[in-house]
């Protein structure tokens, strides 16, 4: 299993130069890939614009998106900015769309909130379709366009997965609730009738130079959930034996990238975390 690292975009207060010099240490440390997530209403760096930031001072460590909310985006300019962004980073973007879960995002961009499944069906189709004539944007580095990847949790979102993408991202929890739901994406890939197999990536929150700022980050972050943020602000991996547990256990459930993301914007935590996962 490969292991990626989350830039700190979505951390309040953050310092945003601190997304560039992350992503050269998360480099030269190893990992495998820069995972970036999506709010609107929220003080964070659009993902899009820190993968950029990201790709200017790297070369090959992936790009990937843990998810963009989809439905948000205009899907011809959405086209357009992931074939530019995979075509400066020469081939190393992962575009990985979800609907979201945020009412207040949607309220924020003024896009109906009850529509988006059937907004984001439509969307992955067209993505795919404007990379391939060419006729609006650069053309793609890679063949047929960059990886996409579905994100989510219902019947809906695993079909998107198998007929419009490459793959599945989930969007966290225990290990048992990752292998749940890449079985259920296997299932549909196979019934669509697609050869080989969906890619299948993960994703945690850490922090490990100061629990209390993981939890009070989770708590704030999932707000929208209520009382069920608590529990995910407990799930946050603050320690050395929690972390090493939670890469073997996903290892074991079949997850192929598991993108670690920061709670804490302290560029002591790329180390931190390399001197556990690279043991």
């Amino acid at each position: 299993m490969r292991i990626g690292i989350g830039l700190p975009s979505a951390i309040p207060g953050r310092d945003p130069r601190l997304v560039i010099d992350w992503a050269r240490q998360a480099e030269e440390a190893g990992f495998t890939s820069l995972g970036v997530v999506d709010r609107v209403n929220y003080d964070a760096i659009e993902p899009l614009v820190a993968l950029a930031a990201a790709a200017a001072v790297t070369k090959k460590i992936r790009l990937v998106s843990m998810v963009i909310i989809g439905p948000l985006h205009n899907p011809v300019l959405l086209a357009r900015q992931a074939a530019s962004l995979d075509a400066l980073s020469e081939g190393r973007l992962t575009l990985g769309l979800g609907v979201g879960a945020r009412r207040e995002d949607y309220e924020a961009a003024g896009v109906d909130y009850r529509r988006r499944g059937h907004v984001l069906t439509e969307q992955l189709a067209r993505i795919r379709d404007h990379w391939e004539d060419g006729q609006v944007g650069p053309i793609p580095i890679s063949t047929g366009g960059p990886d996409l990847l579905v994100g989510g949790t219902s019947g809906p979102a695993f079909l998107r997965a198998a007929r419009l993408a490459d793959g599945y991202v989930h969007g966290g929890g225990p290990a048992r609730s990752f292998a749940s739901a890449a079985a259920k994406v296997k299932a549909a890939w196979e019934e669509v009738g697609r050869p080989g197999s969906p890619q299948l990536w993960g994703q945690a929150y850490f922090g490990l130079s100061d629990p209390g700022a993981v939890n009070s980050y989770l708590l704030d972050y999932y707000r929208f959930t209520g009382p069920f943020a608590q529990r995910i602000a407990e799930a946050g991996l603050s320690s050395a034996t929690q972390l090493t547990n939670f890469i073997r256990s996903y290892e074991e459930a079949g997850c192929e990238e598991l993108v670690l993301l920061p709670a804490i914007a302290e560029i002591s935590e790329v180390e931190r975390l390399a001197s556990i996962v690279t043991r």
